[in-house]
């Protein structure tokens, strides 16, 4: 006899689960023991694990006390530098006026040091080619083309010596091998840390344009001040630059070389943070030390490329007041007790679903085991690749999450019993519960998915950890539903203990007071004195069987007993509707 459709299902469900289970497992496990970047435990955020902290002080060249905006700029801008590096959880504020207080979670490296203590490093170099940012090429029958990883034996030395730099003898085979390949988009490219003497691949801020540029040939340190304002001759705005004895020394000599020059060679690139900032092309001779870069500018991009200039990434200067480590706001025990509480509510839960469900809250039971392993081995992995950490507020998530589990599963085995009570048997009862329920189960959890991703977007970082968990943990919620939860049931409403209706299973129809007995049959009820096997029943069985008749149902059970046919001593007969 072939296996039925529905146990074939199940079956394909369940192995799918399992799959999915070996696949994370399999994940976290190769960024454990070959990448050492994962672990077996999630990540802690900085209210349960501490971190450090460093305090930064703004520096003004009057002295003079820093504006709020500055002040909030530039925790913004340190923000996006911490989120940049891959730690999340971060907290930075700004207190008493002129400093900026910064917490990381756990032990701050010393490239995250570097990110937050200095000021971004700002550079000018010389253009030397320019390209798109693409890595690929379009043969001849209209396919791309990754270009070819740089052989080692091309030649990384020019073959002669550059006399300056904008000298295109920089641009050696290797180089441009490299040029050709590089991702501006790749995260692991770091040009901020190239050498200062030698030439620089990089891209723009928005990874439009891929630069090859010219060795460092004066740096921020010569920038006296950077202003913006609109030019009377055209009506555009330009950031204006005044540098130092030396860098206006310097900056002549290089003006003079650039002008005149074909492009890209007659351009000079403002680099900050390793990337192009501006590249404007010389047109004239500077040599009073005081420069205007014009272009596509709006008061406010002019504005910003000004306070760039001037103070790095920064608006402001700063100096590091202290660094130093610092213990869990809220410690261990504040995690113990979210623990706790999180197993008084399974335990609550699972105590409800023995009580009312009887032998069938073990599935429930089950599908919350299945619903925690899933979840925890998805927070290491996140915390291994987005650098999540779990703070009370995502604890909270998955606790409430609890809650909504419930809902789902006390939703769907009400419909199995509305189903049984009906008249269907315990394997139809079971596929057309799932098919009534799942609708409802699939709205409410789109309405707490959209909830928690408008309250990640709207809430500051406090609460972003409950939002995410609380999304994450709802999203494997319908997964554990499709693949786990109902597969058992059908599975299980083909065993003799539930398909037979036992007791103890939860499934029993006559405990549930079934109504119909099949297709047009209906059970009249029966009086409390008769002494057949109908009246030994249970009282509750016979109220629920008499609430659930129609008029027609009634009025026929009045017509059997005025009749004869309901006398004590016999049974009750049935009718046909």
């Amino acid at each position: 006899m072939a296996t039925p459709t529905p146990v074939r299902h199940a079956w394909r469900a369940l192995t799918w689960l399992l799959v999915i289970t070996a696949v994370l497992f399999g994940i976290n496990a190769l960024g454990v023991y070959v990448f050492k970047g994962s672990s077996w435990a999630p990540e802690l955020a900085l209210d349960l694990q501490g971190g450090t902290q460093i305090i930064l002080e703004a520096n003004t060249p009057d002295g003079a006390e820093p504006s709020a905006e500055q002040m909030a700029q530039a925790a913004t801008i340190i923000r996006q530098r911490i989120d940049a590096s891959g730690v999340s959880e971060a907290d930075v504020t700004t207190q008493a006026g002129n400093q900026i207080v910064v917490q990381i979670p756990g032990v701050a490296d010393e490239e995250t040091r570097n990110r937050i203590e200095a000021s971004a490093q700002l550079q000018l170099r010389a253009v030397l080619f320019t390209g798109a940012p693409a890595t690929s090429f379009v043969g001849e029958d209209g396919t791309a083309t990754p270009y070819p990883t740089p052989d080692p034996s091309l030649n990384s030395t020019p073959t002669t010596s550059p006399t300056n730099g904008s000298d295109p003898a920089w641009i050696t085979d290797s180089l441009y091998a490299q040029f050709l390949v590089y991702d501006c988009a790749d995260p692991a490219n770091d040009p901020a840390n190239a050498p200062q003497d030698q030439p620089l691949i990089t891209c723009d801020a928005s990874n439009t344009i891929k630069y090859i540029l010219g060795p460092v040939e004066l740096d921020g340190s010569s920038i006296d001040d950077a202003t913006f304002g609109m030019q009377q001759n055209n009506g555009q705005w330009a950031v204006n630059l005044t540098f130092d004895g030396d860098g206006t020394e310097t900056f002549g000599q290089i003006s003079q070389r650039l002008y005149g020059a074909t492009a890209p060679l007659n351009q000079f690139a403002f680099v900050l943070d390793g990337f192009v900032l501006s590249a404007p092309s010389m047109n004239g001779v500077i040599l009073d030390g005081k420069p205007s870069i014009t272009g596509s500018f709006t008061q406010e991009s002019a504005k910003t490329l000004a306070d760039q200039l001037k103070y790095g990434a920064l608006p402001l200067s700063f100096s590091v007041e202290s660094s130093n480590a610092i213990s869990a706001t809220l410690g261990s025990q504040q995690l113990q007790i979210g623990l706790v509480a999180g197993l008084i509510g399974l335990a609550l839960v699972a105590l409800y679903s023995l009580i009312v469900y009887r032998a069938l809250g073990a599935v429930i039971i089950a599908s919350l085991v299945v619903m925690g392993v899933l979840t925890y081995i998805t927070l290491c992995i996140l915390a291994w690749r987005m650098g999540f950490r779990l703070s009370l507020a995502g604890v909270a998530g998955l606790i409430v999450t609890i809650g909504f589990t419930a809902d789902s599963f006390i939703v769907y085995f009400e419909r199995i019993r509305d189903e049984l009570r009906d008249g269907k048997s315990i394997t139809s009862a079971v596929e057309d519960g799932w098919g009534r329920a799942k609708r409802t189960i699939y709205i409410s959890k789109s309405v707490n998915i959209l909830a928690a991703i408008v309250l990640y977007i709207l809430a500051d970082a406090n609460v972003k950890g409950f939002a995410f968990t609380l999304g994450l943990t709802t999203a494997i919620d319908v997964l554990i539903f499709i693949l786990f939860t109902h597969p058992v049931l059908q599975l299980l409403a083909r065993t003799r203990f539930f398909g037979g209706g036992h007791p103890l299973s939860g499934l029993d129809p006559e405990a549930l007071g079934a109504v119909y007995r099949g297709r047009a049959q209906f059970r009249a009820p029966v009086p409390a004195t008769a002494k057949t096997q109908a009246a030994r029943r249970s009282q509750k069985s016979r109220g629920e069987a008499e609430r659930r008749q129609t008029i027609a149902e009634r009025k026929q059970a009045e017509l059997d007993a005025k009749s004869g046919d309901s006398r004590p001593g016999t049974t009750g007969k049935e009718g046909d509707v």
